[in-house]
């Protein structure tokens, strides 16, 4: 069986699993700076900055619904 791998910027395979790790990694280090933006739009009352953040969150939620797939994609393989 083969199993198909990314490659990173210099060609080397790099593991699904963990690549989906740091993607959710990512994810959670950015939740907490969405959170002190949507703070700071609500003190201000900024419609555009508050539109920012949900565009932000819908963005965080598809990354951590692909880094789950991939992770499950990734269990079915073994």
């Amino acid at each position: 069986m083969s199993r198909s791998h990314a490659t990173d910027a210099g060609g080397r395979k790099v593991n699904p699993k963990l690549k989906a790790a740091f993607q959710l990694a990512s994810v959670v280090s950015a939740a907490f700076g969405l959170k002190s933006s949507y703070k700071a739009a609500r003190e201000k009352n900024d419609k555009l900055e508050l539109a920012d953040v949900i565009i932000t969150a819908l963005g965080l939620i598809t990354g951590t619904a692909l880094a789950v797939r991939a992770l499950r994609k990734g269990s079915d393989d073994e």
